[in-house]
C-alpha cells in the first residue's frame, strides 16, 4: 500500500515484445507522469535481464511532469524468450519502487538487417521508399506469406532475393506516403511467416521517421500592434529546400492586403498589410500561402494585431 503513490504515476506496466528477429530494433516507452503537487526524482533504474537495457529521466519530475523509462531490447546477445523485471526506485518525495515487466521471444534463425526502417527527416507533400534484408536459416520450406501494416501512410512488400536449402533471403520494402501528415512517427510492419506457432509466426519490425513540412513559414506568429484606423506592415519570410512557387498569398478578413516579392526560388517574402478600423481590438486571423506543392499545397501563417487608441 505504501507504494501504491509511485505505482499510480504510470499508465501501465506490461508489455510484450512478441517474437523479434536477431539485430532487430526494439524498444518501448513506459511513460511517468507525476499527479502530485510534491516533486518526484527516479533515484534508479534497473533489470533483472542483461537483454533489456534502460534509460530513464535523472530530472526532477514537477507537477505533470512527465518522463519515461525506455527498454530496449539487445537482440544481437540474446535468444530465445526472454522474461525481464525492471524496478524503478524513486527517492522523492518518498522512497518507494514501482515493477514493470517485459516478455518476448528473440529468434536465432530471422536476422533483420538494417535494425529497423529508418526514413530520417523528410518533407511532406514527396513519397519515400527504405529497404531492409530479412535472412533466414532453418526449414526449407519456410516464407513469408505476407506483410501486414495499420498506418494507412505506409505501404510494405517483400521480394524473394534467393533460396537454397535451409536458407532464404527477402528484401523489405516500405514506402512513405507523400500524404502522411507532419510529426513523428513511430510504427511496425507485421512479416507474417507460415511457422506452425501463431506466436512465432509474427514478426515486426520498426519504422521511424520525422516528417516536416515542405515550406518554413517565419515569424510564427506574425504579431504587430496599430492604432485605430491606421496602417501596419509585416513581412513573412517563406523558404524551402528546394525551389517552389508561390501561386497566391491571401486572407479571408479583407482588411489584410498580402503582397509576392521574390527573392530567390527557394525564398519568398510576402508583404503582409492590415487596416485597422475604428474598433480597439485583437484580431487573429491566417495568412494563406498556396504553394505548387503537391499541385497546390496551402499553408497557414497565423497573425496576431493588436489593435489599440
Amino acid at each position: 500500500m505504501a507504494q501504491q503513490w509511485a505505482l499510480d504515476m504510470f499508465d501501465h506496466t506490461t508489455h510484450d515484445f512478441g517474437t523479434v528477429a536477431r539485430g532487430a530494433e526494439a524498444d518501448h516507452r513506459f511513460v511517468v507522469e507525476n499527479i502530485y503537487e510534491e516533486d518526484a526524482q527516479i533515484a534508479s533504474v534497473r533489470s533483472s535481464c542483461g537483454c533489456t537495457k534502460l534509460q530513464f529521466p535523472k530530472q526532477v519530475l514537477k507537477t505533470w511532469g512527465k518522463g519515461e523509462i525506455i527498454a530496449t531490447l539487445d537482440t544481437r546477445g540474446h535468444f530465445g524468450k526472454k522474461d525481464a523485471t525492471i524496478t524503478v526506485v524513486f527517492n522523492r518525495p518518498y522512497h518507494a519502487e514501482v515493477q514493470l515487466h517485459v516478455y518476448t521471444n528473440i529468434r536465432r534463425d530471422v536476422v533483420i538487417q538494417p535494425g529497423s526502417v529508418q526514413f530520417g527527416s523528410v518533407a511532406q507533400g514527396t513519397a519515400y521508399r527504405q529497404k531492409v534484408n530479412v535472412d533466414y536459416a532453418g526449414r526449407a520450406d519456410w516464407k513469408i506469406v505476407r506483410v501486414e501494416c495499420a498506418n494507412p501512410h505506409l505501404k510494405a512488400e517483400v521480394t524473394p532475393l534467393q533460396a537454397a536449402a535451409g536458407q532464404s533471403s527477402y528484401q523489405l520494402a516500405v514506402t512513405l506516403s507523400s500524404k502522411a501528415p507532419v510529426g513523428y512517427i513511430r510504427d511496425q510492419v507485421v512479416l507474417v511467416t507460415n511457422d506452425a506457432n501463431p506466436a512465432a509466426a509474427r514478426i515486426p519490425v520498426a519504422v521511424e521517421a520525422t516528417v516536416s513540412p515542405p515550406v518554413t513559414i517565419r515569424p510564427s506568429p506574425l504579431t504587430g500592434e496599430v492604432g485605430v484606423g491606421e496602417t501596419i506592415t509585416r513581412r513573412l519570410v517563406v523558404q524551402a529546400k528546394k525551389p517552389f512557387k508561390i501561386i497566391e498569398a491571401s486572407c479571408t478578413d479583407d482588411r489584410f492586403e498580402c503582397t509576392v516579392v521574390p527573392k530567390t526560388e527557394k525564398l519568398y517574402l510576402v508583404r503582409v498589410s492590415f487596416t485597422a478600423g475604428t474598433t480597439a481590438e485583437e484580431v487573429r486571423e491566417k495568412i494563406l500561402i498556396k504553394t505548387d506543392f503537391g499541385g497546390g499545397q496551402t499553408f497557414e501563417a497565423p497573425v496576431r494585431i493588436q489593435v489599440g487608441p
